[in-house]
């Protein structure tokens, strides 16, 4: 960037006053409205979660700027309206931070410090245990005594993945669980005779349910497992894809058009990109 002045926040906060501006903005940021930006906060954070996949951390000051362009949107429309502005967004975020921190701030401020804790004492399930007590306790303040569930606060708008792995740790939590790795394996085999059962049937409406659950216990194998479901299955999209172009573009190489290829010939295609991709 050179000599260039680095801009700053507030300039950042004047920028979206502007752009927002009715006489003087951008006539599609002006139309702009909560509801219709979501779709956008959402495809923002998959672009986050793409470039750190891909290592890409060149491209990753800019898609962690358009992210957070995001909550500049929503403060500024929530500071139009006079509910709230993007430092009630750092005020509110900061203190539920500390408050929620105890064994990090022992005494609730910012500027203290708790000296001696290792970092296996904060993964312990004490720790996950005062988290959700301190949460159940934010929850009652804001007078929402009516919810009791461990399932609370988990978002209805999280991808179904996502939301189904969040659900199964909150469960497991309270220890709703299996006692290992064995007993989610048998409910997978089990899932898949429940659809068997329902497809002998003709019920295509009770194997619909059966493969949601199936894909349930799915989530809870990978969280036993200890790794990401989302990660797992975005992984697997990155094989498939690359394993399907070289597929067209072998069928290309022999003249053949791959919706005129047979079967037999996109899985030799197919079992060739898997060869190559083990040989390197």
């Amino acid at each position: 960037m050179g000599d260039q002045p680095r801009y700053t926040l507030d300039e950042l906060l004047t920028l979206m006053e502007v752009l927002r501006d009715p006489e003087f903005g951008c006539p599609w940021d002006v139309k702009q409205d909560w509801d219709s930006i979501v779709p956008h906060t959402l495809e923002e954070a998959y672009e986050v979660a793409d470039a750190i996949e891909r290592r890409a951390f060149d491209e990753l000051p800019g898609e962690l700027g358009d992210l957070l362009f995001q909550v500049v949107y929503y403060s500024q429309f929530g500071a139009e309206q006079g509910r709230f502005g993007f430092d009630d967004v750092v005020h509110v975020l900061t203190d539920k931070m500390v408050r929620r921190h105890p064994h990090v701030f022992p005494d609730g401020t910012l500027g203290s410090r708790r000296v001696g804790i290792s970092a296996a004492e904060v993964e312990t399930r004490q720790v996950h245990s005062r988290w959700e007590s301190l949460k159940a306790n934010e929850r009652q303040a804001r007078g929402d005594e009516a919810k009791a569930s461990a399932l609370d606060d988990v978002p209805r708008a999280l991808p179904a993945l996502t939301r189904a792995n969040k659900l199964s740790k909150r469960a497991a939590r309270v220890g709703f669980d299996w006692p290992d790795t064995r007993g989610v394996m048998a409910k997978l085999r089990e899932e898949l005779d429940e659809i068997d059962e329902a497809l002998a049937e003709g019920d295509l409406a009770h194997a619909a349910d059966e493969v949601g659950d199936l894909l349930f216990a799915t989530v809870n194998l990978a969280r036993t497992l200890g790794v990401d479901p989302e990660r797992c299955l975005r992984g697997t999209n990155q094989r498939f894809e690359r394993r399907f172009r070289h597929v067209e573009a072998g069928l290309e190489a022999e003249g053949t058009a791959i919706e005129e290829a047979d079967l037999a010939s996109m899985e030799r295609h197919w079992q060739a990109a898997k060869q190559q991709e083990s040989s390197v």
